[in-house]
């Protein structure tokens, strides 16, 4: 790839990365509110619907996107606009089949879900995924035709309507039914919030849907069967892999409602604030996945230098000083995250620690994944995926109906632990890099350490506990500063420009 190559992907990946980065910041901003508007068996109901949301979208997209790339390319415009076309016309049937049979046997299928009581919910969640999966093709199709902003704009359109429809329904309409209910008496029922945040997203996605229109006729509309078969040849494989790896993540709020020993209500109480806790550590996630959307063109990218390897070894030990800074900054400032959420919900908030060092361990992974992308042997992510899968299931299984969402969080933090240790060994075997292990060690025992320190030793005093930690946390911090980070180096380089200027 040339250097304006690169520099095009940068530039690309940079805008992918920085709308759906926004776009995940401000959902996380919705936690909060929902934390003080709806009852925490109700935001388990908000838990179950958008768990099941997130295993959905896979199978109705059933690896599609990514096989729309693979038989787009190098090829001429009108192969790769039927290409387009056809592979909108089979996620179209699909989706319209998906929607007529939760139609059919509405009832039965919420029964299952474990959501009997919310029937209407789950069919606006089903037409809802269904919208979801047809629009990833034309999200696709901008990507593959290089338009970017237009993809940023209307990633960040579903994000910002679906916040202004919260607080429309959530905060706007409460108000309104106190001053001047006349208003809005003959659509709004304040009982319904549940319904709001579901019917919220509906609109979002219907929206943006509708701005989809003129890339959804930006071709002409052709349907081949035979490539379809090819297509699918390539994208059920893909579907597995998709389904395990959101199965990894997500299992334990599906079977929650099934395993946990009390009522259902019960349950969805210690599943609202078990999410509600882990969604706030989501901050940490939000880091890797920037680092993702950078890392995997810039692995690619180094992949012929004769230095690679020493450069990916670099990578990794400053990305784990990285994640080791932000783990004490996050458990430094854990009580004021605490006053975020409604107060029923901070049962939990001792979790986050735990959720942060399992998305450290699967940041890692992530990092260390880049030996079998580089040598084509990417079944063994999906090995490893499915071991990670096994663990995490078992062990829910086992120890849920003991110690309740706690039982998900040492499940996560085991599978992924797993999974870390798994693909370094695998990696040393058919990839080696010789890893900073000493340091990378090092520097995370020695978070840890302070992490525990910071949480056991506590005063009982709001402005007490925070000084304690940042007792901890600042001197760290200015440690990786000055000791990692050419920092006299820059100071130095920026105040000889100034000068010369």
């Amino acid at each position: 790839m040339s250097g304006s190559g690169i520099k095009t992907l940068a530039k690309e990946t940079a805008i992918y990365g920085v709308s759906s980065i926004v776009g995940k910041f401000f959902n996380w901003l919705l936690v909060p509110l929902y934390s003080h508007i709806v009852t925490v068996s109700e935001y388990g109901v908000v838990s179950q619907l958008y768990t099941w949301i997130a295993l959905i979208i896979i199978i109705l997209t059933y690896g599609m996107e990514t096989g729309y790339f693979r038989f787009a390319s190098n090829t001429t415009r009108e192969e790769s606009d039927c290409v387009y076309t056809t592979t909108m016309t089979s996620i179209a049937a699909t989706a319209l089949l998906f929607v007529f049979v939760f139609f059919l046997f509405n009832p039965q299928i919420s029964t299952l879900m474990m959501l009997g009581d919310y029937r209407e919910l789950v069919m606006i969640m089903a037409v809802t995924v269904a919208i979801d999966a047809f629009a990833s093709i034309p999200f696709a199709y901008l990507r593959f035709k290089q338009r970017p902003v237009r993809f940023m704009v209307l990633k960040l359109i579903i994000v910002l309507t679906n916040i202004v429809f919260n607080l429309f329904f959530l905060i706007v309409c409460p108000r309104l039914q106190q001053t001047v209910p006349e208003l809005i008496d003959w659509f709004y029922n304040p009982a319904y919030k549940v319904g709001y945040i579901v019917i919220s997203n509906f609109l979002s996605s219907f929206i943006v849907l509708l701005l989809q229109i003129p890339d959804i006729f930006a071709v002409k509309w052709r349907f081949d069967f035979a490539l379809l078969r090819k297509m699918l040849r390539y994208s059920i494989p893909l579907l597995m892999l998709g389904i395990a790896g959101i199965m990894n993540q997500t299992i334990d709020r599906l079977l929650f409602p099934y395993i946990y020993p009390g009522t259902l209500e019960e349950a969805r109480g210690q599943l609202g604030v078990y999410q509600a806790c882990f969604k706030i550590a989501m901050v940490m996630m939000m880091f890797t996945y920037a680092f993702r959307f950078a890392y995997e063109p810039f692995i690619f990218a180094k992949k012929e230098q004769k230095d690679n390897k020493q450069i990916y070894s670099q990578t990794m030990t400053y990305f784990v000083i990285a994640l080791t800074v932000i783990y004490l900054l996050l458990v430094a400032f854990i009580d004021v995250l605490k006053l975020l959420l409604g107060e029923d919900f901070r049962e939990a908030i001792y979790i986050v620690p735990f959720v942060l060092i399992t998305y450290s361990f699967q940041g890692i992974y992530y990092n260390l994944s880049l030996w079998y992308k580089l040598t084509d042997r990417t079944i063994w992510g999906t090995y490893i995926s499915l071991i990670g899968f096994a663990v995490t299931l078992v062990l829910n299984v086992l120890l849920v109906p003991k110690l309740s969402y706690w039982a998900c969080v040492f499940a996560s933090l085991i599978s992924f632990a797993l999974m870390m240790i798994i693909c370094y060994l695998l990696g040393q075997k058919y990839y080696p890099i010789r890893y900073n292990l000493r340091k990378i060690v090092v520097y995370f025992v020695v978070s840890i350490v302070i992490s525990v320190l910071m949480l056991v030793v506590r005063f009982d005093n709001f402005w007490l506990d925070l000084a304690w930690r940042l007792l901890w946390f600042v001197p760290f911090s200015a440690y990786v500063l000055i000791r990692e980070l050419p920092t006299t180096e820059l100071i130095n380089q920026y105040l000889r420009k100034n000068a010369t200027s």
